[in-house]
């Protein structure tokens, strides 16, 4: 296995195991990243699909599919993530966690697309 197929296998790993969080533990996934629920169920609903399952099935699909277009799919949907924290860090203030997430989120995301297109 070369270092590319490796680092992309590992981005879809990454990208399955932190989903899985959102997807199968919303409460700590809220909890980890300061939502709290409103008094219906809708919150749990939007992590569990939003922060959860899409990663979890946009991992597995570029590991099924094994082509560099759908690791690069991981990268854009890592940035698209590291865009909306830079935008909530210019317009809703700032804080060490959002800067934490966007490291993390612009690394994945430019090494899925840097390896990829």
């Amino acid at each position: 296995m070369d270092i590319v197929t490796g680092i992309n296998i590992s981005l879809a790993l990454i990208s399955i195991a932190l989903g899985i969080f959102g997807w199968l533990a919303p409460k700590y996934t809220m909890s980890t990243i300061d939502l709290q629920d409103g008094g219906s169920t809708m919150g749990m609903s939007e992590i569990r699909a939003a922060s959860g399952a899409l990663y979890v099935l946009a991992g597995i699909g570029a590991l099924a599919l094994n082509t560099p277009d759908a690791y690069a799919m991981i990268g854009f949907i890592w940035a698209g993530g590291a865009i909306g924290r830079l935008t909530s860090l210019m317009l809703d203030g700032q804080s060490r966690k959002k800067w934490v997430f966007l490291i993390c989120e612009t690394i994945i995301g430019m090494l899925g697309l840097g390896l990829n297109l």
